[in-house]
């Protein structure tokens, strides 16, 4: 009998929240496995991993770009832990730099550097810099200038210590 009333308890909430507007959809058959298979999706092995992994294999495509010519702010890869957010920044608005420079010279990687400033723009409009500013860290322009490869060789370190 116990085990009669418990099944029983949880088929009425159930119940309820079938018959509710918002779940009409999972009344029939189809709109059941729709949300089974949605709700079982495994997660991808770069979502598991990191938040960035697409911008690090954007880097990875132009690091070895031979007709990018410029150069870049760049903080450094170990900068305190309190300052990550104005590092990343950094890096993100460089790559703006980046774009100018590829559209000036027509680049062949232009479009892998669209791609990182895609994929990070939208997070950065949400964003909000959560760390004040110290007076450890710099501003993006107190950074030493360095050419392109460096500059993708310490972004590319920023990334990976932040998916850590």
């Amino acid at each position: 009998q116990k085990t009669y009333l418990n099944s029983v308890c949880l088929q009425y909430p159930l119940y309820q929240l079938l018959n509710s507007h918002c779940f009409c959809l999972l009344k029939n058959g189809m709109g059941l496995i729709i949300f089974f298979l949605c709700a079982y999706v495994p997660k991808t092995e770069a979502e598991v991993q990191c938040k960035w992994a697409e911008v690090l294999q954007d880097l990875e495509r132009i690091q070895t770009s031979k007709d990018i010519d410029v150069s870049l702010y760049t903080a450094n890869a170990d900068e305190d832990e309190e300052c990550q957010e104005l590092v990343m920044r950094c890096f993100f608005l460089e790559t703006e730099v980046i774009i100018q420079e590829c559209r000036f010279k027509n680049c062949s990687k232009i479009q892998d550097v669209r791609n990182i400033w895609k994929n990070v723009n939208p997070r950065f409009e949400t964003m909000k810099l959560t760390s004040t500013k110290s007076e450890k860290c710099k501003e993006c322009e107190e950074y030493e200038e360095k050419n392109f490869t460096e500059f993708v060789q310490n972004f590319v370190k920023v990334i990976q210590r932040a998916c850590k």
